[in-house]
C-alpha cells in the first residue's frame, strides 16, 4: 500500500461524508460531519505530537501562542506520513470542486492551510468570525477521550446589536467535523469549560492570495 493509495480511499472517505453532510441554516449555514476521514487517519493525526518548547498560554485567541502552533507545511508534511496524507486530500481539485459545489465557497486560486490543535484544560475562544481572507474553514476532530463529549465547537447568533450569544456546539467525537464559509455572521468560538486530557483537532482552510503567512501554507509556492 503506497501513499497515493492511501489519499485514494480517504479522498473517497471524505467526498462519501461530505455527500451526507448534514446542513444547518440557523444561526447560519454550515454543515456537520460524520466519519470525515478513516479511523486510521484520525488517529494517526492524533498522535502526531505537535507540542512545542514554548507553554500554552491562553488569552481567548490561537494568537498568543503562534510561536509554538503546527502547521502542514512542507516541513509537517515531510516529516509524518499523514501529515502529506491530508494535504494530498484536500489539495486536489475533485475536493476542492466537491467543497465548491456543496458549499458556495470560491476556492479558485485559493491556498490550503491546515493546522494540528491541541488545545488543553484553561483553553478557550472568544466569539470571532474568521477574516475575510478565509474562503472556507473545517474543524475536524481527533481525540478519543472520557469526558470530552462537550469539547465541540461553540455557535453564536447575534442580536440586534451586533453583539453575539451563545445558541449551540457542534457534536464532538473522532471524526466529526464542522464547516462554514467565513461571512459577517459566522460566530464561533470555545466558551470556557473544562477539557479532560488534550483536546485535538485539525483546522482546515483555503485562504485567498494575499495571505502573508506563507509558511503556514500547504503549498506555499502555489
Amino acid at each position: 500500500m503506497t501513499i497515493l493509495d492511501d489519499s485514494l480511499k480517504s479522498r473517497t472517505c471524505f467526498l462519501a461524508a461530505l455527500s451526507k453532510a448534514d446542513r444547518k441554516c440557523e444561526p447560519y449555514v454550515h454543515w456537520l460531519l460524520k466519519d470525515a476521514l478513516p479511523a486510521r487517519m484520525v488517529t494517526a493525526l492524533a498522535d502526531i505530537d505537535v507540542d512545542g518548547k514554548t507553554p500554552a498560554k491562553y488569552d481567548g485567541t490561537r494568537e498568543l501562542n503562534n510561536a509554538s502552533r503546527y502547521y502542514v507545511n512542507p516541513e509537517g508534511r515531510a516529516l509524518h506520513e499523514v501529515a502529506e496524507e491530508v494535504a494530498t486530500i484536500f489539495d486536489a481539485q475533485e475536493v476542492r470542486d466537491a467543497l465548491a459545489e456543496t458549499t458556495g465557497a470560491d476556492l479558485e486560486g485559493a491556498s490550503l492551510r491546515i493546522e494540528l490543535c491541541h488545545d488543553r484544560d484553561g483553553f478557550w475562544l472568544e466569539p470571532h468570525k474568521d477574516i475575510g481572507v478565509k474562503r472556507f474553514t473545517m474543524l475536524i476532530y481527533l481525540s478519543d477521550v472520557i469526558g470530552q463529549e462537550n469539547c465541540g465547537t461553540d455557535i453564536y447568533a447575534e442580536d440586534e446589536s451586533g453583539e453575539p450569544f451563545w445558541v449551540g456546539r457542534a457534536p464532538f467525537a473522532p471524526g466529526l467535523g464542522l464547516i462554514f464559509i467565513p461571512g459577517e455572521d459566522t460566530w464561533h468560538g470555545y466558551h470556557p469549560r473544562p477539557i479532560a486530557g488534550v483536546r485535538k483537532s485539525i483546522i482546515v482552510n483555503y485562504v485567498g492570495p494575499e495571505w502573508r503567512a506563507k509558511h503556514e501554507l500547504a503549498n506555499p509556492n502555489t
